[in-house]
C-alpha cells in the first residue's frame, strides 16, 4: 500500500474517503505508540481542516494514554481560542478533549494578540519541552493554491531558515497567521500531508511533480533523511500518473 514517490516522499492511496480516514487514524495511533515506546511521550503538531477534524473525531473514541500525549499546533489564525475559526478550538471540541490530556501538555498558539512576540515564545516552548528532535508527528494539509500549514505562496515565512515558528502576514487574506516553518517540520521525526476529495485532485500532482523550490510551498515538505508521507483518497489521487 505504501509507495515511494521520490527520495523525499512516500504516499498511500487509502481507498475512499472513509477508508482513508481509517488509515490516517491508524497511522496516527501507530506513530503515538512507537514514540511512547521509544521516548516516553508523543509530541504532535496538529493541523486544522476537514480531514484532521475527522481524524480527531475518531481519536476521541479511542483508548489512548492521554498522560503521554503532548499537543502543539502546526499553524493558527489570529483569532481567540473560542472563535469558530480557531484550529485549537476545532481540535479540542472535535474529540481530543476526550483523551484527558493534562492541561500542562496542551500548547495552543496564542495568535490573537502580539503575534510576533508569541511566535517567539512558542518556539522557546518547543525547544524547551521537546529538545533537538522536535515533533514525533507534524500533521499538515494542502490548499488548492499549494500552501501547507500557514506557509502560503509568496509569503515571508517561505524565506525563513533559522526560526521554528514565525508570524506570517498573508497578503491575499489580509491577515496574519502563526505557523511552523520548513526548518521546524524537517527537524521532526515524521510529517504527514493529508489530501482527501476531488477538490485536491488538480493540485496534488502539480505539487508532487514540481521542483523542491516551486510556486507551491507544499512541494518543499520532505527530505531524504525525513521523508514525508502523503495520505490520499482515490478522488485526490485520480490524476496521479
Amino acid at each position: 500500500m505504501l509507495k515511494s514517490w521520490d527520495e523525499r516522499r512516500d504516499y498511500v492511496v487509502g481507498g475512499n474517503a472513509k477508508q482513508t480516514i481509517d488509515f490516517a487514524v491508524e497511522h496516527w495511533i501507530h506513530c503515538a505508540e512507537r514514540a511512547i515506546q521509544q521516548r516516553g511521550r508523543f509530541a504532535v503538531a496538529l493541523s486544522g481542516g476537514s480531514t484532521p477534524k475527522a481524524i480527531y473525531e475518531r481519536l476521541g473514541k479511542e483508548k489512548l494514554d492521554g498522560a503521554k500525549i503532548w499537543l502543539f499546533w502546526s499553524d493558527e489564525r489570529a483569532v481567540a481560542p473560542d472563535h469558530p475559526d480557531s484550529n485549537y478550538r476545532m481540535a479540542m471540541e472535535s474529540g481530543l478533549r476526550q483523551l484527558n490530556i493534562p492541561q500542562s501538555q496542551i500548547f495552543r498558539m496564542v495568535a490573537e494578540k502580539e503575534i510576533e512576540k508569541n511566535a517567539s515564545d512558542y518556539e522557546e516552548k518547543i525547544r524547551h519541552y521537546l529538545g533537538k528532535h522536535l515533533f514525533d508527528l507534524v500533521m499538515l494539509g494542502v490548499g488548492e493554491d499549494g500552501h501547507t500549514a500557514s506557509l502560503f505562496p509568496h509569503s515571508p515565512a517561505l524565506e525563513e531558515t533559522e526560526r521554528l515558528v514565525v508570524a506570517n502576514p498573508i497578503s491575499e487574506k489580509k491577515s496574519w497567521r502563526m505557523t511552523l516553518t520548513f526548518t521546524c517540520i524537517h527537524q521532526s521525526f515524521h510529517s504527514v500531508v493529508y489530501a482527501i476529495g476531488s477538490s485536491k485532485s488538480m493540485i496534488v500532482p502539480k505539487i508532487l511533480d514540481a521542483a523542491i523550490l516551486s510556486q507551491f510551498p507544499a512541494s518543499r515538505i520532505g527530505t531524504p533523511k525525513q521523508k514525508a508521507l502523503w495520505i490520499l483518497d482515490e478522488d485526490a489521487a485520480k490524476n496521479l500518473k
